[in-house]
């Protein structure tokens, strides 16, 4: 089996040649890399895997309750309207929220406002600052890694006013976010070298495996509208005295901020947004200080998403092409084709929602470019398939040419791998015809003129096989060999086959009275029918081909067109063919032994203009003269005498005074 499919794989190089080979294999190639790398590559690949990883992303967020480990503090567009100041922002309204939010007892305090540049109410934050004793964690950034956000003299301020705040609770933290290019944040930022840890990692310090995570952040979604994941309170309502002056206000800001993380930034309009994954859905986009909120959730859920490593990627890309090949190679219908290629098509556009929802990072994997890569290995493939195709479809056409009538050479189009060279026994109808004293005159004519005759004779046959639908076999000289049921059989072959002796007959008969004028008389065109077993198929080589049929059932065709001559008749049909022709047209003409033979075969002559009447009558006689009653033979040669000019039943009458004991008569 190996080796045959070897064979048949070298055969379709050879067929598809060196240079359509070597673009085929070129285009699997280009599959195998755009299933790979279609992250980097150029801008609409790329927005597509950003837009399918959005989606991802989207799709399978978690739905939550409000998140009550973490709450955030807002500058809102009210509280600088309040203040009169916009940039920077008022500090001492912070100073005391910070003082609040410390005696409240909060876990610890993230602040993504940057201190980078002098304000009058610098003394006061300060000593707010100095006077912390909840772990408090301020922003920083470089002018290397935000050069958007801060200029080098504001690093410069803002590192020496950390310095003030030494020693004391409050440190540096880094609130560096990387969006890519088109604004949308979806991964943690980079840990730059000499930069202090990310406000997340800071804040909780214990969770160690997201020290250096650089994958994509775990969004969540709201489980009810209106409520949001995290609790908002604007940062003004920590600065007004008389609301502290409450004791139950005071005691349910306690129970606000107790025990919980605590992230002050702000929510103002135009500043600090980012969009999100989200945001193709709900078109929202997000404030800085939430996103840290998600990734300080992440980092407590302990939700370290697992990226896809490179060798299972470049493992996929070349499956996904493999897929994309054999699909485009298949022999299947059609319809079964479609709906393989749509379930892969659905399986690829699946998984990565699949992987992501399972915690995978997908963040990266090429979702996109395994479709294309699928759909450009099925291309390449796929016409790669219909120029072999197209190249066994010629070798069809040659190895059959006109031997084949138009549905079975149309099948075999559709299938030209029923071309092999192999054989199977098969059950056929076999045909043989012989020109009578064709060779002798083929020497008395000019030798233009024999091609002349014997192509338009042999033209004629052959049109009389193929339109009875009939495979041709071979011509020898003037002799055709036909049969019925092979390479496809049918129901009606014998039929078919019957008609086609009859018609070929006729055919012949035709020819002999319309040669041209000068030509010497042809002779009648002797037909012989039999059924039998023959092995059928491709024989020959690579190079050289011939679909034909060998066997016995041949050999009795060719003695059965032979004893013609002997039997005086035109057409002979073995009892075999007749009764499974499902035709009752037939007279029968007695056992005869074939030439080189010894067992007798009884033979039929097909008579489809006899009168039914007559035929039964004839039959009944010819069946009680068969088996040796003297007074049959006795009406069967009145019956002769009276039509002379049928030589058939004369030779009929012979044979039956001179048959053997056992019913039968010798050929020479």
């Amino acid at each position: 089996m190996i080796r045959a499919d070897l064979k048949r794989a070298t055969t379709a190089m050879r067929q598809l040649g060196s240079m359509r080979l070597s673009f085929t294999l070129l285009f699997v190639v280009l599959a195998i890399l755009v299933a790979r790398f279609s992250w980097h590559m150029p801008i609409l690949m790329l927005d597509a895997e950003h837009a399918l990883f959005d989606a991802r992303v989207s799709l399978t967020a978690p739905k939550t309750d409000q998140d009550n480990r973490i709450v955030i503090i807002a500058y809102t567009d009210d509280t600088l309207m309040a203040t009169g100041k916009r940039s920077p922002l008022d500090r001492t309204i912070l100073a005391k929220a910070l003082k609040r939010i410390d005696s409240f007892g909060a876990k610890a305090i993230g602040i993504d406002i940057l201190i980078d540049q002098p304000q009058p109410e610098d003394p006061t934050i300060i000593a707010a600052f100095k006077s912390m004793k909840t772990p408090t964690f301020l922003a920083y950034a470089s002018a290397r890694s935000a050069e958007d956000k801060i200029l080098l003299w504001q690093q410069e301020f803002l590192e020496a006013f950390l310095a003030r705040l030494t020693p004391g609770n409050v440190r540096p933290a880094s609130i560096v976010i990387h969006a890519d290019d088109d604004n949308v944040l979806r991964r943690w930022a980079e840990i730059t070298p000499q930069s202090p840890p990310r406000i997340p990692n800071a804040m909780i310090p214990q969770a160690k495996d997201f020290a250096d995570y650089r994958g994509s952040v775990a969004y969540r979604l709201p489980a009810f509208e209106g409520t949001p994941v995290f609790t908002t309170i604007p940062i003004d309502s920590f600065a007004e005295d008389a609301l502290f002056a409450n004791p139950d206000a005071a005691a349910l800001f306690r129970q606000q901020i107790e025990g919980r993380y605590v992230l002050i930034g702000g929510n103002i309009q135009d500043i600090d947004l980012f969009e999100t994954p989200m945001t193709r859905i709900n078109g929202k986009p997000m404030w800085g200080v939430e996103i840290f909120a998600h990734m300080l959730a992440q980092q407590l859920d302990h939700r370290r998403l697992v990226p896809v490593s490179s060798p299972m990627l470049w493992t996929m890309a070349a499956l996904i092409a493999l897929l994309g090949a054999l699909t485009a190679m298949s022999n299947a219908r059609p319809i079964l084709v479609a709906g393989a290629a749509l379930v892969q098509i659905g399986a690829l556009g699946g998984v990565p929602f699949w992987l992501h929802g399972r915690d995978w990072d997908s963040y990266g994997l090429p979702a996109f470019g395994w479709l294309i890569g699928w759909f450009l290995a099925f291309a390449a493939v796929g016409t790669a398939a219909r120029a072999i195709g197209s190249e066994q479809r010629k070798f069809a056409q040659s190895a059959l040419g006109k031997y084949l009538p138009v549905d079975i050479a149309a099948q075999i189009m559709r299938n030209p791998e029923s071309l092999s060279l192999t054989g199977e026994k098969r059950e056929i109808f076999v045909v043989f015809t012989d020109l009578e004293g064709f060779t002798k005159l083929s020497h008395a004519i000019a030798p233009e003129m024999v091609a002349l005759l014997l192509n338009r004779y042999l033209d004629m046959l052959s049109d009389v096989v193929l339109q009875h639908g009939g495979t041709i076999d071979k011509f020898v000289g003037d002799a055709v060999v036909a049969f019925w049921g092979a390479p496809i059989s049918r129901a009606d072959d014998g039929e078919r086959a019957v008609r086609a002796a009859i018609a070929m007959h006729a055919a012949g008969e035709h020819f002999r009275q319309t040669v041209p004028e000068g030509v010497p008389p042809v002779g009648k065109t002797r037909v012989g029918l039999h059924h039998g077993d023959a092995i059928v198929g491709n024989f020959g080589g690579e190079g050289r081909i011939q679909y034909t049929a060998l066997g016995d059932s041949m050999n009795t065709a060719a003695r059965l067109e032979a004893a013609n001559k002997q039997t005086k008749s035109s057409i002979l049909v073995s009892r075999e063919a007749a009764n499974l022709s499902g035709l009752d047209i037939f007279r029968p003409l007695g056992r005869i032994v074939l030439r080189g033979r010894a067992t007798p075969i009884e033979i039929v002559e097909p008579v489809p203009n006899l009168d039914e009447d007559e035929r039964l009558r004839y039959s009944e006689i010819a069946a009680r003269a068969i088996a040796g009653d003297v007074s049959a033979i006795t009406e069967l040669a009145a019956i002769s005498a009276i039509h002379p000019e049928d030589t058939a039943l004369a030779n009929f009458v012979y044979r039956l005074e001179h048959q053997e004991d056992g019913g039968y008569f010798v050929l020479d």
